[in-house]
Protein backbone atom coordinates (compact mmCIF):
# COMPACT_ATOMS: atom_id res chain seq x y z
CA UNK A 1 0.00 0.00 0.00
CA UNK A 2 2.84 2.38 0.89
CA UNK A 3 4.50 1.68 -2.46
CA UNK A 4 1.29 2.42 -4.29
CA UNK A 5 0.98 5.76 -2.53
CA UNK A 6 4.64 6.56 -3.25
CA UNK A 7 4.25 5.72 -6.95
CA UNK A 8 1.04 7.74 -7.16
CA UNK A 9 2.65 10.73 -5.42
CA UNK A 10 5.79 10.77 -7.62
CA UNK A 11 4.15 12.33 -10.72
CA UNK A 12 2.44 14.97 -8.58
CA UNK A 13 5.76 15.84 -6.96
CA UNK A 14 7.47 16.01 -10.34
CA UNK A 15 4.81 18.36 -11.67
CA UNK A 16 5.15 20.58 -8.60
CA UNK A 17 8.94 20.76 -8.98
CA UNK A 18 8.68 21.46 -12.72
CA UNK A 19 6.07 24.17 -12.14
CA UNK A 20 8.23 25.87 -9.53
CA UNK A 21 11.23 25.82 -11.87
CA UNK A 22 9.15 27.10 -14.79
CA UNK A 23 7.98 30.04 -12.69
CA UNK A 24 11.53 31.08 -11.77
CA UNK A 25 12.66 34.61 -12.55
CA UNK A 26 15.86 34.36 -14.63
CA UNK A 27 16.65 38.06 -14.17
CA UNK A 28 16.43 37.81 -10.38
CA UNK A 29 18.33 34.51 -10.44
CA UNK A 30 21.22 35.88 -12.51
CA UNK A 31 21.37 39.09 -10.48
CA UNK A 32 21.55 37.14 -7.21
CA UNK A 33 24.28 34.92 -8.64
CA UNK A 34 26.31 37.88 -9.92
CA UNK A 35 25.91 39.69 -6.59
CA UNK A 36 27.23 36.61 -4.82
CA UNK A 37 30.15 36.51 -7.25
CA UNK A 38 30.80 40.17 -6.55
CA UNK A 39 31.08 39.47 -2.83
CA UNK A 40 33.67 36.76 -3.43
CA UNK A 41 35.69 38.97 -5.78
CA UNK A 42 35.33 41.84 -3.30
CA UNK A 43 36.92 39.73 -0.58
CA UNK A 44 39.80 38.69 -2.86
CA UNK A 45 40.64 41.97 -4.61
CA UNK A 46 42.10 43.71 -1.51
CA UNK A 47 44.38 40.73 -0.95
CA UNK A 48 45.55 40.80 -4.57
CA UNK A 49 46.21 44.55 -4.26
CA UNK A 50 48.19 44.08 -1.05
CA UNK A 51 45.63 46.00 1.00
CA UNK A 52 44.91 42.97 3.17
CA UNK A 53 47.26 40.21 4.27
CA UNK A 54 47.27 36.90 2.43
CA UNK A 55 45.33 34.20 4.29
CA UNK A 56 45.45 30.86 2.45
CA UNK A 57 42.29 29.51 4.11
CA UNK A 58 40.26 32.66 3.36
CA UNK A 59 41.54 32.77 -0.21
CA UNK A 60 40.71 29.12 -0.82
CA UNK A 61 37.22 29.57 0.64
CA UNK A 62 36.55 32.60 -1.56
CA UNK A 63 37.97 30.92 -4.69
CA UNK A 64 35.89 27.82 -3.97
CA UNK A 65 32.75 29.94 -3.60
CA UNK A 66 33.59 31.83 -6.78
CA UNK A 67 34.02 28.54 -8.64
CA UNK A 68 30.84 27.06 -7.17
CA UNK A 69 28.85 30.07 -8.36
CA UNK A 70 30.63 30.19 -11.73
CA UNK A 71 29.55 26.63 -12.47
CA UNK A 72 25.91 27.69 -11.95
CA UNK A 73 26.06 30.21 -14.80
CA UNK A 74 23.98 28.67 -17.54
CA UNK A 75 23.48 31.18 -20.37
CA UNK A 76 20.38 29.40 -21.69
CA UNK A 77 18.66 29.31 -18.29
CA UNK A 78 19.78 32.67 -16.89
CA UNK A 79 19.67 34.70 -20.11
CA UNK A 80 16.74 33.27 -22.09
CA UNK A 81 15.25 35.21 -24.99
CA UNK A 82 12.81 37.81 -23.75
CA UNK A 83 14.80 38.75 -20.64
CA UNK A 84 16.93 41.31 -22.45
CA UNK A 85 14.30 43.99 -21.95
CA UNK A 86 12.21 42.79 -19.02
CA UNK A 87 12.79 44.09 -15.53
CA UNK A 88 15.70 46.18 -14.34
CA UNK A 89 18.76 44.58 -15.85
CA UNK A 90 22.23 45.70 -16.84
CA UNK A 91 22.60 42.79 -19.24
CA UNK A 92 23.59 44.18 -22.63
CA UNK A 93 21.61 43.27 -25.74
CA UNK A 94 24.95 41.98 -27.06
CA UNK A 95 24.33 38.82 -25.00
CA UNK A 96 21.49 37.87 -27.31
CA UNK A 97 23.04 39.36 -30.47
CA UNK A 98 26.28 37.40 -29.96
CA UNK A 99 25.09 34.48 -27.88
CA UNK A 100 27.89 32.21 -29.13
CA UNK A 101 30.51 34.75 -28.00
CA UNK A 102 28.78 35.22 -24.67
CA UNK A 103 28.56 31.47 -24.09
CA UNK A 104 32.25 31.11 -24.98
CA UNK A 105 33.14 33.87 -22.48
CA UNK A 106 31.08 32.16 -19.77
CA UNK A 107 32.72 28.80 -20.49
CA UNK A 108 36.19 30.36 -20.31
CA UNK A 109 35.30 31.98 -16.99
CA UNK A 110 34.00 28.67 -15.63
CA UNK A 111 37.22 26.89 -16.63
CA UNK A 112 39.44 29.60 -15.16
CA UNK A 113 37.43 29.76 -11.91
CA UNK A 114 37.73 25.98 -11.59
CA UNK A 115 41.49 26.13 -12.26
CA UNK A 116 41.97 28.92 -9.69
CA UNK A 117 40.12 26.97 -7.02
CA UNK A 118 41.96 23.75 -7.90
CA UNK A 119 45.33 25.53 -7.67
CA UNK A 120 44.77 26.07 -3.94
CA UNK A 121 47.23 28.98 -3.75
CA UNK A 122 49.41 28.83 -0.65
CA UNK A 123 51.18 32.15 -1.10
CA UNK A 124 50.48 35.62 -2.43
CA UNK A 125 52.35 35.14 -5.70
CA UNK A 126 50.46 31.98 -6.71
CA UNK A 127 47.18 33.56 -5.61
CA UNK A 128 47.78 36.67 -7.72
CA UNK A 129 48.51 34.51 -10.75
CA UNK A 130 45.33 32.44 -10.33
CA UNK A 131 43.14 35.41 -9.46
CA UNK A 132 44.42 37.57 -12.32
CA UNK A 133 42.99 35.21 -14.92
CA UNK A 134 39.61 35.02 -13.21
CA UNK A 135 39.33 38.78 -12.70
CA UNK A 136 40.38 39.46 -16.30
CA UNK A 137 37.47 37.29 -17.41
CA UNK A 138 35.07 39.26 -15.23
CA UNK A 139 36.29 42.56 -16.61
CA UNK A 140 36.25 41.46 -20.24
CA UNK A 141 32.75 40.00 -20.00
CA UNK A 142 31.38 43.04 -18.19
CA UNK A 143 33.02 45.35 -20.73
CA UNK A 144 31.29 43.60 -23.62
CA UNK A 145 28.10 42.13 -22.20
CA UNK A 146 27.03 44.53 -19.45
CA UNK A 147 25.51 47.99 -19.57
CA UNK A 148 27.37 50.32 -17.22
CA UNK A 149 25.34 51.83 -14.41
CA UNK A 150 25.37 55.59 -14.06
Amino acid sequence: MKRLIAFAAAPVLAIAVFSAAAGADPIADRQALMKDQGKAVGSLAPIAKGEKPFDAAAVLAALSKLNEDAQKIDPAALFPAGTETGGETTASPKIWEDNAGFTAAVNKYKADAAAAAAAKPQDLASFKLAFAQVSQNCGACHQTYRIKKN
